[in-house]
């Protein structure tokens, strides 16, 4: 039988996943230093904390997509390296989420840094 983590394992666990994205995968990279851009910026503009809240849930949402597609990606890999429509169809659903969230990331930043830059340069 086997021995269930403790969990500080399981955190561990969950870190090395965090950090194997991030050194793997190319637009997870990205999307990490436009989340710091919005980050910074949101602390230069003083943004309020409802503001912060729904930047901060945006910004989880995107990375959250992009790892669970990196996931499908690697479980689909694992299984065949052979071209498989079921295998395309899964890691293109997988990469239609990411896409959306991001879209999603775009919208959202758009309503609530336009008006607070265009004060900064007098619009």
């Amino acid at each position: 039988m086997k021995k269930s983590r403790t969990i500080g394992e399981s955190f561990l666990y969950a870190i090395s996943g965090i950090l194997y994205a991030f050194k793997t995968q190319r637009n997870i990279k990205i999307h990490f230093v436009a989340a710091a851009l919005a980050i910074y910026s949101s602390f230069l503009l003083k943004l309020n904390k409802t503001e912060l809240l729904i930047l901060s849930l945006t910004i989880v949402q995107v990375l959250t997509a992009e790892m669970i597609n990196t996931a499908v990606e690697t479980v689909v890999d694992m299984f065949t390296q052979e071209y498989h429509p079921l295998a395309k169809v899964a890691k293109n659903v997988a990469a239609g989420a990411v896409l959306l969230s991001a879209i999603n990331a775009v919208v959202v930043g758009y309503l609530i840094f336009y008006d607070k830059i265009a004060l900064l340069f007098g619009r």
